[in-house]
């Protein structure tokens, strides 16, 4: 239930919550993880689907900090006076929010958390696809949004994937939404893909496209050596933000 309700556990967290100790809790998600309720990540557990995204608010509070300094990252790569797409996803939000501070930027969104974070900024032009907005998360999706984004050729794309497979296929759950990701990767001139690091850890069933249409990944850590080689082998610049190594139970 806490899962569900937060994206994420830890296993000093629930240890202490319930006054155990952390093998018990490691037993005890090892067992959910074994019964597929959830998946391992780093320190902890999320609730395990492949076929369903976690809740926006929950995706939110997963991995702040990470988020936080892979934004400020990708938001140093574009130059003022650059045009640019912002699609949905917790970590593009933290871009939209990163790059409060540049100057003359066109910013084209299909993401209501992106417009209203930028909206009030009197030196960045937004423009907002229409369409059907999603209400889990302020996703304009579907065919309207895809036939907008397709009016425009911008310099950057910063696109989100909810996982990656070391591969490098970029998945995603809603084929409306990935849609409209794809409008956009087709009418940028760079594309950065951010996404930290539990991305690598999860599954979802619809293809958004391969490592090799992507220009900059940027992520807080890489453990994937096969990732590693799909990215040079593809000329992908890996930006790898850092941070602390969580306990592995």
């Amino acid at each position: 239930m806490l899962a569900r309700a937060q994206g994420r556990v830890s296993v000093e967290d629930l240890s202490s919550r319930y006054e155990v100790s952390p093998q018990t809790i490691r037993k005890d998600l090892n067992d959910l993880c074994i019964r597929r309720l959830m998946s391992r990540v780093h320190g902890g557990a999320v609730v395990a689907s492949g076929v369903e995204n976690l809740a926006y608010e929950a995706r939110r509070v997963m991995a702040q900090g990470a988020k936080r300094a892979i934004a400020e990252a990708a938001a140093n790569i574009v130059p003022n006076r650059a045009s640019l797409f912002i699609n949905i996803g917790t970590t593009t939000e933290e871009v939209a929010r990163a790059l409060g501070n540049h100057e003359d930027l066109l910013v084209i969104t299909n993401n209501l958390n992106v417009a209203t974070e930028l909206y009030r900024h009197p030196t960045i032009e937004l423009i907002m696809a229409g369409g059907p907005v999603r209400h889990a998360d302020g996703a304009v999706i579907g065919s309207s949004a895809v036939d907008f984004v397709r009016q425009f050729r911008v310099d950057y794309a910063v696109i989100g994937a909810s996982a990656i497979e070391e591969d490098g296929t970029l998945l995603d759950f809603d084929y409306r939404e990935v849609q409209v990701a794809r409008a956009i990767i087709d009418n940028a001139r760079q594309v950065i893909l951010v996404a930290d690091r539990s991305k690598l850890e999860r599954s979802a069933p619809v293809r958004i496209g391969e490592m090799n249409e992507i220009d900059t990944f940027v992520t807080d850590a890489v453990s994937s050596p096969l990732l590693r080689e799909v990215c040079a082998r593809d000329q992908v610049e890996l930006i790898e933000v850092g941070g602390a190594e969580e306990e592995v139970f």
